[in-house]
């Protein structure tokens, strides 16, 4: 008795369901359906170029419905522009279809990155990395350390166009003299010592270097650098070569 109510009852929703199914179907296919073939139909209007809010005017009056879809970057429309529209201009649609629009965000940017403190090669490097180039390098009497960047065109963080130049200040170091300091690298420190008294200048601090290739008593580098600008009296410290301790033994023992 108990399975045949179930039964009757299970019968009974299977029937309802059909029976809606059946009215959707039926609403489908002779209301829903002649309605929207039977809709006006319209022209997209091209809007290409135009203003955000021209455009969107544009298309309400042709009975459109405009969707603002995204922002690109496009170098070829002012920012603010419609840089394309979807579907085209020319296309027959039904009234109140939606036409997308993308903005044009202008030209590309990208924030000007931080040279100062970083040498030459690493600013090139820097902005290549994000579409920029090194511009004019000016060399600068500074307090900052040799070869050092420290100035800059643009502030840290500012924005320019992707493929913009971008100059920046290196320091030669401290010249408030009238002296230039001469070519030291290779003489003998004799000849280094000559050279500096006859520039009225004088031998500074020495730092001795072992090397196996050169004589004894050879600069192999100095500092300041040549043609740097100093005042008389002024020392140049000096990097100058030392035999080993087995170069001594060994010109101990021949002797």
């Amino acid at each position: 008795m108990v399975n045949r109510r179930l039964k009757s009852s299970v019968g009974k929703k299977i029937f309802v369901s059909v029976i809606i199914l059946i009215i959707l179907v039926l609403l489908t296919d002779l209301v829903i359906l002649p309605w929207w073939v039977n809709r006006e139909e319209t022209k997209v209007p091209n809007v290409v170029g135009l203003r955000e809010n021209e455009a969107i005017a544009l298309l309400e009056e042709n009975d459109l419905n405009p969707i603002l879809s995204d922002t690109t970057f496009n170098e070829s429309y002012p920012k603010g522009t419609i840089v394309l529209q979807r579907p085209d201009q020319g296309s027959v649609v039904k009234v109140g279809r939606r036409i997308y629009l993308f903005i044009s965000g202008g030209e590309p940017t990208v924030v000007v990155p931080l040279l100062k403190g970083k040498s030459v090669r690493y600013a090139k490097f820097a902005l290549e990395r994000i579409g920029l180039k090194l511009g004019n390098v000016d060399q600068i009497p500074s307090n900052s350390p040799k070869n050092m960047i420290f100035d800059q065109e643009f502030v840290e963080g500012t924005p320019i166009k992707k493929g913009q130049t971008v100059s920046i200040s290196v320091s030669s170091g401290v010249e408030t003299g009238e002296i230039f300091v001469p070519d030291l690298i290779g003489k003998s420190l004799l000849e280094a010592g000559k050279l500096l008294a006859d520039s009225l200048l004088k031998v500074g601090k020495i730092n001795y270097q072992i090397s196996f290739s050169l004589l004894p008593n050879t600069i192999i580098d100095q500092y300041p650098s040549k043609d740097t600008k100093l005042n008389p009296g002024d020392p140049v410290d000096l990097f100058v070569t030392k035999s080993s301790d087995i170069q001594i033994k060994n010109e101990i023992e021949e002797k």
